[in-house]
């Protein structure tokens, strides 16, 4: 028999990657993850994308979590708003002004992957909970996580129960429901402590989740079958 592990709470999407995302009430998901999610990325004459590091394939832009950004039903790109949530009339020329870097602009994903590890990420309100005590003098909302989904879970569920789903599949009751495979968790970088509209930087929640479990946190999964997602989804493993 499947095992009921919550209910769907709330759906992030982030159509630009590395900025503010939008909360959906259903989202279909495909092969590369969640229609449109980290769709677009802002990248510079290397080819490297905007982020809150330095590697191969990323390039450290600080200011992009003031930003945000907005899909909807639009087919020819994001909305892009500004710090105080204004729309951007043209979103390369802003973010060069904005960057103060004449080389970037706001591009499709078109062969190399805007993702920093696998394409979907679920955290529960049990492991959020946790944030919230072991850093309680700071601001710990969803955000810094940047979650896709976010799952309620039942009273008395264990912080970090995301750890006990690897190896397994979860899917909803829906018949069109996405069916996700569960590989492994997140490795937590500087961009959850950074500031963001509404957070304040918070050094202390990332020094709380590595010594605790290790800068891990949430589940992330591979698209195991194409579908959709609702609020208000049961997710079960199987």
């Amino acid at each position: 028999m499947a095992e009921i592990i919550g209910v769907i709470e709330r759906l992030w999407r982030y159509p630009v990657k590395s900025t503010g995302g939008e909360r959906l009430d259903s989202v279909g998901v495909e092969r590369r993850g969640l229609a449109g999610d980290r769709l677009y990325a802002v990248r510079d004459a290397a080819g490297r994308f905007g982020s809150g590091k330095n590697t191969r394939r990323f390039r450290r832009m600080d200011g992009l979590l003031r930003l945000s950004a907005r899909l909807g039903h639009r087919l020819d790109g994001p909305e892009l708003f500004d710090p105080l949530g204004r729309p951007v009339a043209d979103p390369t020329a802003f973010l060069r002004a904005y960057l103060q870097r004449e080389d970037v602009e706001l591009a499709r994903e078109d062969g190399v992957s805007h993702f920093d590890q696998l394409p979907v990420s679920v955290v529960t309100t049990a492991t959020l909970d946790w944030a919230r005590e072991a850093a309680p003098l700071t601001v710990v909302d969803e955000r810094r996580f940047r979650p896709n989904v976010v799952l309620r879970t039942p009273p008395g569920t264990p912080p970090f129960v995301e750890d006990t789903w690897f190896g397994r599949e979860g899917r909803t009751e829906a018949p069109d429901g996405a069916r996700l495979a569960f590989v492994r968790s997140s490795e937590r970088c500087a961009m959850t402590s950074a500031a963001q509209p509404g957070l304040p930087h918070a050094p202390e929640l990332l020094k709380a989740v590595v010594a605790a479990h290790d800068g891990r946190l949430d589940a992330l999964a591979e698209v195991a079958a194409p579908g959709r997602l609702r609020v208000g989804d049961r997710l079960t493993l199987a």
